[in-house]
């Protein structure tokens, strides 16, 4: 579809082209509409039919209208009817595939986009260069196969250009460099879009020189790109280098005698791009300078160097690159080189497999930030441990037994005998080290970090334990996760527990300060607040009558003794037997009553003691969980995912990447 005068710039002329944009401008009978190229087009097309495919060359002077006529067989005859297969659209984008490549290129997509809050740019620029240069290309057509020639100063890379071209395109000479800008050679129209995302300008766009090699079927849809020297000593020559290496669909690297174990080749080049061994041809050029066998030992120690860079070498019928020699100067071995590119471009897969393993390629470098060592996460055992930690720090086991035994002196207050109740309260009266006072106490000032710190180290355990193994982004994003959320952590394990310890009600405050340094409160009669006295336990209905049972007990010896003293002082009649009886059975029955109800609330103030303690666990537990745990999880149930995504872009990989 392009018309283009090229003139040879040894003979001084001039070079020019037009924009492909122009090519679709038609007049409404299909014919051109665009001044001097339409005249030259309807010239060259006598039939007045088309001219889309139209090409204007000025070769030493002459110039030759390339029409769709002129790329058939040139014996045909001239009133022939036009071949049918070749009436088909210049540009083929591509369309949805079968394959796996947009699968893989939505998962990545997919990856990028859940991996931004979580990974830094410069980690995710190369995933997201191949997504836009994979939109690129697949918008381009299809039809075509951009193929450059690339290689070392002096390597004969130009010459084979121009070899497979059929024609003198790119300039061959001593002086170096000779190339010092991408030249393209279109074998078809159509490629105007892909050499548009090269950034060749119109005058370095060439087409093969009318003849056998401009008319071979094979190569219909190649697009031949002549680089600079990767070694130039020009900067912007090496630079070009590599912007279009980045761009093409495959590359042949041409190496001599001389320069084929160059390190800056190897390493710079055939090294990093080992995955991209299927869209590769490695070239082993002028082998008519080597004498006797000598060019087969050559072309055995590069493809052992090969195989030491990594590439896989395509023997036997295997997938991998393709090594061979020859001499772009005689032409030996060009027509086989020739024959293997034809039937390369006519697959017409070697952009899908230049993107497949571009996709390869920025997964391997993504692998450290994605692939955990071990099997990370949030178990069973982990997040017990963690509340058994949180229940440790706010004194769970302590606050059950100062239940327990609240139970148990509570029992002693109603059903014990009035006169150990008397001694009891005398003995507790002031005396700091009381029981009641004990109760009522305040956590110890040394007791306060210690609380703080073991809520702190509970938090790091957890963390540590599940971000181990995770790559570093994501264990860094576990590890603020846990932290962020431990923030008032203390605080809230204070006033949550004694919300639990009140039976999910509202505590009651106490004016006193919690384990952990906070105001803390005291429920009603269903449990213990955090930090403050337990609260009253609940009577069994038992209760009564054992009071009732001590009531009688105690009111047995005062009747005896009453009886007694009557009798000493002389106002009843002597008989000491029925009244020391009475008095004893009181005496008797009071601790009597007194020991079975302590016997009998054992039990029930045990179950008490574990309820208080269960409660006060449960409520660090979920306070933990909500602020530590749940948020822990959230990170490691994203890394899941994008791990999932991961693995979607790796699982059909070409290259083993």
């Amino acid at each position: 579809m392009t018309a283009v005068t090229d003139e040879d710039q040894g003979n001084g002329t001039t070079e020019t082209g037009e924009p492909e944009e122009k090519e679709e401008a038609r007049s409404k009978d299909g014919r051109w509409d665009d001044g001097l190229i339409a005249r030259r087009a309807a010239a060259a097309d006598p039939r007045g039919g088309d001219s889309g495919t139209g090409h204007s060359r000025t070769d030493g002077g002459s110039t030759d209208s390339v029409g769709p006529s002129d790329l058939t067989d040139p014996s045909a005859p001239a009133d022939s009817p036009p071949d049918e297969d070749d009436v088909r659209p210049q540009v083929e984008a591509y369309g949805p595939s079968g394959g796996p490549l947009p699968t893989r290129l939505d998962a990545l997509r997919e990856l990028v986009g859940l991996s931004r809050a979580r990974l830094d740019r410069d980690t995710l620029a190369e995933a997201g260069r191949v997504l836009d240069e994979a939109a690129a290309r697949q918008r381009l057509s299809s039809r075509h196969t951009v193929v450059a020639i690339a290689g070392a100063t002096g390597s004969g890379k130009s010459t084979l250009f121009n070899a497979l071209a059929g024609t003198q395109i790119s300039d061959t000479g001593l002086r170096r460099p000779t190339t010092s800008q991408p030249i393209a050679c279109s074998w078809t129209d159509g490629a105007a879009g892909l050499l548009d995302r090269l950034a060749i300008p119109g005058r370095l766009r060439r087409r093969p020189h009318p003849g056998p090699a401009a008319f071979d079927e094979a190569l219909q849809g190649l697009v031949l790109v002549d680089l600079p020297d990767h070694d130039s000593a020009a900067t912007a020559h090496r630079d070009q280098v590599d912007r279009v290496l980045a761009l093409v669909d495959a590359v042949i690297w041409v190496v001599d005698p001389e320069k084929y174990a160059d390190a800056a080749l190897h390493e710079r080049y055939l090294r990093p791009l080992a995955g991209h061994a299927e869209v590769t041809f490695v070239v082993l050029n002028q082998i008519d300078r080597l004498p006797g066998e000598a060019a087969d030992l050559v072309l055995d120690d590069l493809r052992r160097l090969l195989d030491e860079d990594g590439m896989a070498l395509g023997e036997h019928g295997e997938p991998g690159a393709t090594v061979m020699s020859l001499s772009a100067l005689t032409g030996d071995g060009v027509p086989e080189l020739r024959e293997m590119v034809g039937r390369f471009v006519q697959d017409r897969t070697a952009a899908t497999r230049r993107l497949s393993a571009d996709v390869d390629a920025a997964a391997a470098r993504l692998r450290p930030v994605y692939v955990a060592e071990g099997r990370p996460g949030l178990g069973e055992r982990a997040r017990e441990e963690f509340t058994d930690r949180l229940a440790e720090a706010v004194g769970a086991a302590a606050a059950g037994q100062a239940a327990e035994r609240e139970w148990r002196r509570n029992a002693g207050r109603a059903c014990g005998t009035p006169w150990l109740r008397l001694w009891r309260w005398y003995e507790s009266r002031g005396l700091p080290g009381s029981l009641d006072r004990m109760g009522q106490a305040l956590a110890p000032p040394e007791e306060e970090p210690t609380a703080r710190q073991r809520v702190e180290q509970a938090v790091r355990t957890v963390a540590d334990g599940a971000s181990a193994g995770l790559p570093a982004p994501w264990a860094q994003a576990v590890r603020e996760a846990a932290f962020n959320g431990a923030k008032g952590l203390p605080e809230a394990l204070d006033e949550l527990a004694a919300k639990a310890a009140a039976g999910g009600g509202s505590a009651k405050g106490s004016g006193g300060s919690g384990r952990f340094g906070t105001a803390s409160g005291r429920g009603p009669a269903t449990g213990v607040a955090l930090g403050g006295r337990p609260a009253r336990p609940p009577r069994p209905k038992w209760w009564p009558a054992a009071v009732l049972a001590q009531v009688s007990m105690t009111l047995l010896q005062v009747f005896g003794g009453l009886w007694l003293l009557g009798q000493i002082v002389g106002v009843l009649e002597p008989g000491l037997v029925v009244p020391a009886l009475i008095m004893l059975a009181g005496v008797v029955g009071g601790p009597l009553v007194e020991w079975s109800c302590a016997a009998a609330i054992r039990g029930p103030a045990r179950r008490y003691g574990q309820d208080a303690e269960r409660r006060l666990r449960e409520a660090a537990a979920g306070c933990g969980r909500a602020r530590v745990l749940d948020p822990v999880s959230a990170e490691l149930a994203r890394y899941r995912e994008v791990r999932e995504r991961y693995v979607a872009v790796t699982e059909f990989s070409t290259t083993g990447q």
